[in-house]
């Protein structure tokens, strides 16, 4: 079987996916597992803030979370968004493309460095994702703990090489 060439996913809008292959990524419970803020049921009253807060941040900031979409398949979400006062880096995919998250992080973080010029990027993971040599090895080292809506996470900064 031949390997995914993940340069080819597409970042789109959020608005452009329809809310039902959204709803069924953050109700999936692989991916659910690592996402400890999202509780209750993930509907459509749900996925229709979400992307409405999602869009707002690029309204307000010029920057915020796209849809990755791979051969006209929505397989996830992620991008920039303001954590207090960093600007931190997430991903959400389908468990089928979790060997995208490299690709994807190396294509975010050039847009955060070099078209954004900010000056280092966090990543907050929650203790539950022990597997985090990708993002050692795209330099991210870590910074210590944050409390979210009462869900602790390890966070990780990347400072921009100048």
């Amino acid at each position: 079987m031949a390997a995914t060439n993940y340069d080819r996913i597409i970042f789109t809008r959020l608005t452009k996916i329809p809310p039902v292959a959204i709803i069924n990524l953050m109700n999936d419970p692989a991916v659910r597992r690592h996402l400890p803020l999202a509780q209750g049921e993930f509907g459509d009253v749900e996925c229709a803030r979400f992307v409405a807060n999602k869009e707002r941040m690029w309204e307000e900031k010029g920057f915020g979370p796209w849809a990755f979409v791979l051969d006209d398949e929505f397989i996830g979400w992620g991008g920039l968004q303001l954590e207090g006062d960093d600007v931190d880096v997430g991903l959400v995919l389908s468990q089928k493309y979790w060997g995208a998250g490299p690709t994807l992080y190396r294509r975010i973080l050039t847009h955060a460095f070099e078209e954004l010029c900010v000056d280092s990027v966090t990543a907050l993971l929650p203790p539950s994702r022990t597997r985090v040599s990708a993002l050692r090895r795209l330099g991210f080292c870590e910074d210590g703990e944050v409390v979210l809506q009462d869900q602790h996470f390890i966070r990780y900064r990347l400072i921009r090489s100048h």
